[in-house]
């Protein structure tokens, strides 16, 4: 049988639903780097369950059949070391999962602003009964940066709710999905002069790093809210502390870091009007189950030789649509 190896995961109960693979492949788990240095040899798929590990490129040199990787997550930079990206190993991800649940999270960040829920739970916390009026979402807008599935799910939700969306993509272009016209990322500073919420979905690539730099919060208005749930590197951490500090934009939600877990010592745990969560926007209770199902699809497309879904660009750093 087709040799599968897990990597992140110690046994079949860490991951449901594969069990239903098991007599179709030979599935190994490999919890860390040393037992995947193990397996590794004569291995024809990984899945890489733990979307953030880091194991693989010390191990590579290993991998003498490996023909295929799934990774656990829709963001794939964790496994793009320049030996795999320029080998003929195809590489899946997890597109399309997460999609809803970060549509849902931007929305709640959004409303947790515009009805002052922390400030809400504060006074609650404190018993303080203080009377005041909140702002509507409706007819505001949101210019989003990254165009793909997860960008675009966030749009439909946001448009339902009656805010307007503009699409900021690497280049602009005509007929993307729920956007229409989408600008091209040299036109970010003038999006952004008339947008009330900015939202980063960007991929984590060298050309999207720190992206959102000093010059881009500047570009803002000063009520404008920043969102990001695409990837921490996107982000001059410091540059958006001191916009938050000095009153150059209302406020910010990170649900990503250029350092995860985000230190205990760093000062955007303090920075005003920041909601810190950790890295849970899409993470919804059944993902995993919906993980592998969406898995299983690929491994039945694989020994029946058809075409994977997810195949992602690994030049690019993301599927291309």
């Amino acid at each position: 049988m087709v040799k599968l190896v897990v990597n992140g995961a110690q046994e079949m109960a860490e991951v449901p639903g594969l069990q239903a693979a098991a007599g179709r492949l030979d599935i190994g788990f490999a919890p860390d780097a040393a037992t995947l240095a193990e397996m590794l040899p004569g291995t024809e798929i990984l899945l890489g369950w733990n979307f953030k590990g880091r194991e693989l490129p010390d191990c590579w040199h290993l991998a003498d059949k490996l023909k295929w990787i799934h990774w656990g997550g829709a963001g794939v930079d964790a496994v793009l070391f320049p030996e795999l990206v320029q080998s003929d190993v195809t590489l899946t991800n997890a597109r399309g999962l997460f999609d809803r649940a970060m549509a849902e999270y931007v929305l709640g960040l959004m409303l947790s602003y515009a009805k002052l829920f922390p400030e809400t739970f504060e006074h609650q916390r404190r018993r303080v009964w203080k009377y005041r009026r909140t702002e509507r979402v409706q007819g505001t807008h949101a210019a989003i940066f990254g165009v793909g599935s997860i960008a675009r799910e966030v749009a439909a939700v946001l448009g339902a709710v009656g805010v307007g969306v503009t699409g900021v993509g690497r280049t602009a272009r005509s007929g993307v999905p729920v956007f229409g016209d989408v600008h091209g990322a040299d036109a970010a500073h003038e999006v952004v002069a008339d947008a009330d919420w900015v939202i980063g979905v960007l991929p984590g690539t060298e050309e999207t790093r720190e992206f959102f730099d000093a010059g881009f919060f500047t570009a803002m208005k000063p009520t404008a809210r920043f969102i990001n749930i695409g990837r921490g590197m996107s982000v001059d951490e410091p540059a958006l502390l001191d916009a938050l500090q000095s009153g150059g934009i209302a406020g910010a939600g990170l649900d990503v870091f250029a350092t995860e877990p985000l230190p205990d010592d760093d000062p955007l745990w303090s920075a005003p009007n920041l909601i810190v969560s950790p890295h849970i926007s899409g993470d919804y209770i059944e993902y995993q189950q919906d993980l592998v199902a969406q898995f299983l699809e690929n491994v039945d497309r694989y020994l029946n030789g058809e075409a994977l879904i997810n195949v992602v660009d690994k030049a690019a750093g993301y599927v291309r649509d």
